[in-house]
């Protein structure tokens, strides 16, 4: 089978990939993007058709095109952003093939890195990865979980209120994630329980501009020490959002600690206080979704990939973009910016690498 060449290879079509695909092509760098999902919009088409547009936290506007006017309507995210990508895409004349699903990244020859995938393979001097989280949801482990009699899910598979009728439901976590869950199960429900393993912090600051660079900062500060990234929400504590305020005015947001043990019919405390439930919502986050990137060995002792904006510092050819700080909406457009510049200057300043730029 031949192998696709090409100056860059951008993994992942969400909006860190779309942005930086959009800053190289402004650097003149031919790059494609590789997309396993079947159609625009990344993670957003897997959102459940109750999270509208009024409910998110916001989307940004991707770089050079901004976001249609909503016209008023409250419509699901999961329409309303992959048709705005959908339109991106094709107003910045990206590269985009899918579904095209990354199965790893190695050596290549002649200093390339090289992507196999179950479609082929493609070779790139430099790698921006923007494959995201939302395929690594996180499960925590808790002891008795394999004896629950009833049904255990993730925020990932919640798809909206109406099959918690009658059920008497543990929301699990403390981001916006579970406030949402909750915000909308209360009152359909038979009853609802909220557990966190620290007690939440609510925001009444409204989350503005000094904030968000705080949040994206401390998020920083681990990434380029190696550690494993903690997302920027976690950072950031809830604010009285559209979510939050429906789960507040429902009676929703009554914090309970961690449990310490899932039984067959419930869960049960270290005082051994117990509860009654039949359903479990993991509202516990995501982990970034790297496993194709092993064979190039770019983890650090801590367990993290140290990058030093969004180079990583082990293999300056592979850009983080998506990664640690830039797993949000917030950090995505300025990330993809980084990794552009980066990868411009990794392909203009090393000789094995110049030759991916077109002649002058």
């Amino acid at each position: 089978m031949s192998v696709e060449e090409s100056a860059v290879v951008v993994i992942g079509a969400g909006q860190a990939g779309l942005s930086s695909a959009y800053f190289l092509r402004r650097f003149g760098v031919e790059a494609v993007v590789l997309d396993a999902e079947d159609g625009p919009g990344g993670a957003w088409r897997h959102r459940s058709p109750s999270l509208t547009m009024d409910k998110v936290h916001g989307i940004f506007d991707l770089p050079g095109h901004p976001k249609p006017a909503d016209g008023g309507e409250v419509r699901p995210a999961a329409e309303v952003v992959p048709a705005y990508f959908d339109a991106y895409e094709r107003a910045a004349g990206l590269h985009v093939v899918r579904p095209v699903r990354v199965t790893s990244v190695r050596e290549g020859a002649k200093g390339r890195l090289l992507v196999a995938t179950d479609a082929g393979e493609w070779s790139g001097a430099a790698l921006v990865n923007a494959t995201g989280t939302w395929t690594r949801p996180y499960w925590p482990y808790y002891p008795g979980a394999a004896t629950f009699a009833g049904r255990r899910l993730h925020y990932a598979d919640y798809r909206g209120p109406a099959e918690f009728a009658g059920r008497q439901v543990v929301v699990v976590g403390g981001g916006t994630s579970a406030a949402h869950v909750l915000s909308e199960i209360a009152g359909v429900a038979a009853a609802t329980a909220w557990v966190t393993r620290r007690p939440p912090v609510f925001r009444d600051d409204g989350f503005g501009e000094d904030a968000r660079r705080e949040a994206v900062a401390m998020v920083e500060d681990r990434v380029r020490a190696g550690l494993p990234p903690q997302s920027v929400v976690a950072v950031t504590g809830l604010t009285y959002s559209t979510i939050v305020r429906e789960a507040l005015a429902k009676g929703a947001l009554h914090r309970r600690p961690m449990f310490r043990r899932i039984t067959e019919n419930g869960v049960e405390w270290d005082d051994g206080t117990f509860l009654a439930c039949d359903t479990i919502v993991w509202a516990t986050g995501f982990r970034s979704a790297l496993d194709h990137l092993a064979p190039l060995r770019l983890r650090e002792p801590g367990g993290g990939i140290r990058v030093d904006g969004t180079r990583v510092v082990r293999d300056p050819r592979v850009q983080l973009a998506g990664y640690g700080p830039s797993a949000s909406t917030i950090g995505a457009n300025r990330a993809g910016r980084m990794a552009a510049r980066e990868v411009h200057r990794l392909l203009t300043t090393t000789p094995a690498a110049s030759s991916a730029l077109p002649a002058a």
